[in-house]
């Protein structure tokens, strides 16, 4: 932790030394050989803001993370001798930051074990456009080929210069420029050296577009110990004696910061209890209480540093901006361990973002994204005007050039990006958990309701405003069910679908159009959700008529309109819904189990296939049938056969609590078949022994499915979701607590929860083996065992896998 209080971090002035507030990989917690030569601390500046610094030998890289309202990184390439990644490691315990009037500064120390490195690309400005270059892969290559651009800025530079003289000087005006040259050098770092004080000093600054704030990166070394040469935008550092060269990296904002929040103002009460009691229990205390303790901290700090009472970030380095999905999806899991005023804010950020038609924002673009979409958009009204001018319309041109300036005046406003389709389902959810929480009063509710702080409307019009999307994107299958009717992911230009859920790589729901997760859970829990909160405000005194005559647009035409004047309509639909997931059963014989595993296995490397067919063979797990629910279904409304692990939302997400407490065998065999799916060994199942559940097992699926899933890792067979996994165990966890009391006078009742608890003790000790509890992690096949390993691309903080800590919470209070 800081040697500061966050309390004082705003105060600060002069250079105050602090401490890590995380690091990974951290002895005793973490094995360091699974980060495969990838290190990161994570600070607190001046003004309590978050700031990783990561080094990452596989991608010869260094990168700082300010996690701020601008989402910045300043990032560089290190090389040491024959181009190799330079041997970079930490100088010293922890960093320096200050603060003088709106630039915060940070400083850490560190050595190169090289007796010469190469440092350049240099890159000031958004984390996407770091993580973009990664993707590119142009931090690999030579640091003299033609610089770093992005397309929708070389589009913005031709679009200005492409403009009449007068107007052309009007628009350079708004971006603080004279000339078409001044914006094309604000697009590159300059690199400077000097001498002082017998420091040798290379600063890199990067000035944004419109000229309105500037980020610096300053490589500092003695200049006694160390020779600088400065070659184009590339350094050289040479030591002058011996084989290592010790410096310094001082990063400089004058961005925009946050105000971070408090454990006291995130957490309720009992966790606070439950967290202060690890950490206090009396001697002797077993190793694995200590380890669990240091685990729960951490993730608590790492919570802490995603929260401020602007935003809750999805997850660092790479996602340090609002993502509803990761929020929503957060605040449905933490609700035993959360203040309840935290699911307003929630709420509140949800339907702040709201689109007019109601759509919950997945994304915001802010700081240099933002200016990346706006050059976009920009350019392409720029076209427009152009176009119209040479057709006559004057009337038209005019507007597309008055736009166009708008776009430039306010060129760094944050931008949503509503492109996803499940966070409209997963929002009813959170809210009519929260609007029938009976610890929270009818007058608070009223008036958070009332409220007109985000949109200067009642919170309640864009309330309804949503809840009408959910009613209307669901009304064709309530009406007709068939699989055409189903909610579709958009088609793309190729001809495939778009995934439009959380799975979001390109082969994520394996080219499918209808996704298993959107429609068999979320969409028939979010319509039942729409008529709970719909009682809900009429017991707090927004009756169906009052909320008809005062939004119009429900007529009687409309499905919301509809269910307003008869609930009945509404829990017809719901039910409707609720027997969506039978077009996606996969049935399988014990033969066709062994024969598609033995197929799959036979396209495997040689060392996979050994290992994976000894799994097989030693579990026997497919000497039994299987039945599961398919990934998605194609464009004809077949199922694609990929087992997976989104089951484990329905288990989380549950049925009504009859079915819960006293459950009858057609609800203990369906939450068996999704229960036992992760507990069942893959090549069959999906638990991976030592690592965890896959995400997905393909083995059921086409070869080419297989390929694609080997092309893109992030959502197939060789990664584990820790998102996934605490569903899974929050979910088994209520089951086993719920159906308890039934379990004592009920023999099939007491099998069905040895059988919940024994799946979860399996997956649970899988995890735990893992060493990860982290986004996601994979693994890879040496010498005949599978060893867990780090996720190139994975957050080491994610806002989903701090539910690890209600896993913790809830497994302390059933054992009690």
């Amino acid at each position: 932790m800081s040697l500061l209080s966050l309390a004082l971090f705003a105060q600060l002035a002069a250079p105050v030394a602090t401490l890590p507030v995380l690091s990974f990989p951290e002895r005793g917690l973490d094995d360091s050989a699974a980060y495969q030569g990838y290190q990161t601390r994570f600070y607190r500046d001046a003004a309590g803001n978050t700031v990783q610094v990561y080094l990452d030998s596989r991608a010869d890289r260094v990168v700082h993370l300010w996690a701020d309202a601008d989402d910045e990184s300043f990032g560089f390439t290190a090389r040491g001798v024959e181009g190799r990644a330079a041997a970079l490691q930490w100088n010293g315990a922890g960093a320096t930051v200050w603060r003088a009037g709106r630039t915060r500064t940070l400083e850490h120390a560190l050595m190169a074990r090289d007796s010469q490195i190469d440092i350049g690309w240099f890159l000031l400005g958004s984390m996407r456009v770091e993580r973009d270059l990664l993707y590119a892969n142009r931090q690999k290559t030579p640091f003299a080929d033609a610089p770093y651009t992005l397309p929708e800025m070389d589009r913005l530079l031709a679009a200005v210069a492409s403009l009449e003289p007068a107007e052309r000087r009007v628009q350079l005006t708004l971006l603080h420029a004279i000339s078409v040259e001044e914006l094309r050098a604000r697009l590159r770092p300059v690199v400077t050296a000097h001498t002082m004080s017998g420091m040798s000093v290379v600063r890199v600054a990067q000035v944004a577009l419109d000229g309105a704030d500037t980020l610096a990166l300053e490589i500092r070394s003695n200049a006694r110990q160390v020779t600088t040469v400065v070659a184009g935008d590339s350094v050289t550092l040479r030591a002058r004696s011996g084989g290592s060269i010790p410096f310094t990296v001082r990063i400089i904002t004058s961005g925009s910061p946050l105000t971070p929040l408090r454990r006291g103002q995130i957490f309720n009460q009992s966790f606070l209890a439950f967290l202060d009691a690890s950490r206090s229990q009396r001697s002797p205390v077993s190793a694995e209480a200590t380890l669990r303790a240091r685990r729960l901290e951490r993730q608590v700090r790492g919570l802490e540093l995603l929260s401020s009472h602007e935003k809750l970030m999805a997850g660092l380095p790479t996602y340090a901006t609002y993502f509803g999905r990761d929020m929503l999806m957060t605040a449905l899991m933490m609700r035993p361990v959360w203040r309840t005023d935290m699911s307003e804010f929630v709420i509140a950020s949800a339907l702040r973002k709201l689109s007019p038609t109601g759509q919950v924002s997945h994304e915001e673009a802010l700081g240099g994204q933002a200016v990346r979409e706006a050059a976009s958009e920009y350019a392409a009204l720029v076209a427009d005007a152009a176009l119209h001018a040479r057709g006559g319309n004057r009337g038209a041109a005019d507007s597309a050039t008055a736009r166009a300036r708008d776009v430039l005046l306010h060129l760094r406003r944050v931008r949503e990006n509503y492109h996803m389709i499940d966070a409209e389902f997963q929002f009813p959810i959170v809210a009519a958990r929260w609007l029938t929480d009976v610890t929270v009063s009818a007058a608070r509710k009223r008036a958070f309701l009332l409220d007109r702080t985000d949109s200067g409307g009642p919170r309640i019009d864009r309330l309804l405003r949503e809840l009408a999307l959910v009613a209307r994107v669901t009304a064709p299958y309530a009406a007709h069910p068939v699989a055409s009717n189903f909610i579709s992911f958009a088609p793309r230009d190729s001809g495939r679908w778009a995934s439009q859920s959380w799975r979001d790589s390109n082969v994520g729901y394996a080219g499918g159009r209808y996704a298993m997760d959107v429609n068999a859970i979320w969409a028939p829990h979010a319509l039942e959700s729409v008529g709970r909160i719909l009682d809900a405000l009429r017991t707090i005194g927004f009756p169906a008529d009052s909320l008809v005559r005062a939004h119009p647009e429900f007529g009687v035409d409309t499905p919301m309109g509809r269910y307003l004047r008869e609930p009945s309509l509404l829990q017809h639909a719901t039910a409707t819904w609720q027997g969506a997931a039978r077009a996606f059963l996969v049935r399988l014989t014990a033969a066709e189990v062994r024969a598609r595993t033995s197929a799959r296995l036979a396209a495997m490397p040689e060392e996979q296939r050994q290992h994976w067919t000894g799994v097989r063979a030693a579990t026997h797990a497919d000497d039994d049938s299987l039945t599961f629910l398919a990934l998605s279904l194609d464009g004809d409304g077949y199922p694609i056969d990929v087992a997976n692990s989104d089951p484990a939302t329905r288990l989380f997400l549950g049925e009504e609590e009859s079915a819960r407490i006293a459950p009858d065998a057609r609800t203990r065999a369906a939450v068996l078949r999704d229960v036992q799916l992760f507990a069942r060994p893959y090549p069959v199942g999906l638990l991976v022994p030592g690592v965890g559940p896959a995400v997905a097992n393909d083995a059921y699926a086409s070869p080419s499915i297989w390929r694609d899933f080997d092309r893109d890792r992030y959502h197939g067979p060789r990664v584990i979701w820790g998102r996934e996994n605490n569903l899974f165990l929050i979910g088994t966890m209520a089951r086993i607590a719920d159906a308890s009391t039934a379990a004592l006078r009920d023999p099939d009742v007491a099998s069905y929860v040895r059988t919940l608890r024994d799946a979860m003790d399996h997956v649970r000790a899988a995890v735990d083996a893992s060493g990860f509890h982290s986004e996601l992690w994979s693994y890879d096949v040496r010498d005949g065992r599978v060893v867990p390993v780090r996720y190139g691309s994975g957050s080491d903080v994610q806002l989903w896998s701090t539910t690890d800590l209600v896993v913790q919470f809830e497994l302390y209070r059933l054992a009690k």
